[in-house]
């Protein structure tokens, strides 16, 4: 029987984004680990590998699927309401040891990570996420810059059929896949994990391709709102949150911030849940910092009013939320706020779209996909 990385290996194609070095070995720009790659040799990530001088990366297939609200990814200056058609492959270029998603993008590491890959094509998952009257396909669940030649192969139909698209990434991006992914990515999302560079080597990362990633996307205009899981005892402590809100707010004060609770997962067990209060906290310390739009997630209706949108400048709510369900719409058709006419930074429709789903689930034709042996 096969095993996991030799089912990979075989769901595989020649990738775009690396260059052949004098040495003959293949550097990949994948990620921000720039992974130098010697014949047989297999990258940080585990799924791209050079074979024959060739550099092959992941294709065909999906770790699994998902419809969710984009209020879950977070968006919550993007579409409001919208259904996310959202997809992922397997593996990582970090190792989270609190890592939420860690069946998917452990795969390769944890030999407790069970997802078997399901075999897709562009075709068929955008033409499943029209039927299921989604706005926007994201890739997720897994880091999706390691696999961005397929995201971009899904994402040209899913332009071509009027829809708008999304990454939840870790942000360890390069200036080589950002500008790969320009044409066909409209919204990203970054986790920006903590603003100490130890933290970020505890993860498997470094702080300064995340930090630099951040300032390209929001130079190159992906609209981009930014993610931080606060964990007690790792990176919420006042001087850091300080100097990460300030970071975000010198590349501009109107990227949205979220700041969400943390809760033991996977093989962190030992420090205790963020409570409501840490995250009010913090949202002060971003508030401070110049931030205008900050909200606080995983904890509904425990958070004030940190869940809703509001205009930076009179303060009205323009969209009320709890969880991710959308209780009050009042952006204009222009994007402004009805009571002062400010604009909202952001990615809006012309008017408020049903909102088809407040819950994640999982579309009746995941169970139809086959699964890779």
């Amino acid at each position: 029987m096969s095993t996991l990385a030799e089912v990979l290996a075989r769901e595989t194609r020649d990738g775009e984004l690396y260059d052949v070095l004098p040495d003959g070995r293949l550097r990949c720009y994948s990620c921000g680990h720039n992974c130098p790659l010697p014949e047989g040799a297999v990258g940080v990530c585990k799924v791209r590998f050079n074979e024959g001088g060739r550099l092959r990366v992941p294709w065909g297939y999906v770790g699994g699927v998902q419809c969710d609200p984009i209020e879950k990814k977070p968006f919550f200056h993007a579409y409001p309401g919208a259904l996310a058609y959202s997809f992922g492959m397997l593996g990582c270029d970090l190792h989270c040891a609190y890592c939420q998603n860690w069946v998917t993008s452990q795969a390769l590491r944890d030999p407790n990570a069970v997802a078997p890959p399901l075999s897709a094509s562009p075709e068929r998952l955008v033409r499943d996420a029209v039927d299921r009257r989604a706005r926007v396909l994201v890739s997720t669940y897994n880091e999706p810059l390691i696999t961005s030649e397929w995201a971009v192969a899904i994402f040209k139909e899913a332009k071509a059929a009027g829809l708008h698209t999304g990454f939840v990434s870790n942000g360890n991006g390069t200036p080589r896949v950002l500008e790969y992914l320009r044409p066909w990515v409209d919204l990203y999302k970054v986790d920006l994990k903590s603003f100490d560079d130890r933290h970020y080597r505890q993860l498997g990362g470094r702080t300064e391709p995340i930090l630099d990633t951040i300032k390209r996307l929001h130079a190159m205009d992906f609209w981009m709102e930014i993610v931080t899981l606060l964990i007690p005892g790792f990176n919420d402590s006042r001087e850091e949150l300080t100097r990460l809100t300030e970071f975000l707010a010198g590349v501009s004060p109107d990227i949205p911030w979220h700041v969400t609770a943390f809760h033991n997962d996977y093989k962190m067990t030992e420090p205790g849940n963020t409570t409501p209060e840490m995250l009010l906290a913090a949202a002060e310390i971003g508030r401070r910092s110049g931030l205008h739009h900050i909200y606080a997630g995983n904890l509904p209706g425990r958070v004030g009013d940190l869940e809703n949108t509001r205009c930076a400048r009179c303060g009205d709510t323009l969209v009320a939320r709890t969880g991710y369900l959308i209780r009050d719409y009042r952006i204009t058709t222009n994007g402004c706020c009805p009571s002062c006419g400010e604009v909202v930074p952001g990615r809006w429709e012309p008017r408020f779209a049903e909102q088809i789903a407040s819950r994640p689930f999982v579309p009746g034709s995941r169970r139809r996909l086959s699964i890779l042996s």
